[in-house]
């Protein structure tokens, strides 16, 4: 599956909300498994079950 890429449209506490940017469609992911510096409006790309910043 994938790729897919994602923005970071929201932080509260541990958590990010992650928007794909061919759809609508949202996630709810913990920041421990995202690359370190991942900020609102970071754009990150997910492929082999692994998130990098684009």
């Amino acid at each position: 599956m994938g790729p897919y890429e994602y923005e970071v449209i929201k932080i509260e506490g541990e958590y990010a909300t992650l928007k794909r940017t061919d759809n609508d469609e949202t996630m709810f992911i913990a920041l421990a498994l995202l690359p370190f510096g991942t900020d609102i409006g970071s754009r990150l790309l997910w492929e082999n079950f692994e998130y990098t910043i684009i």
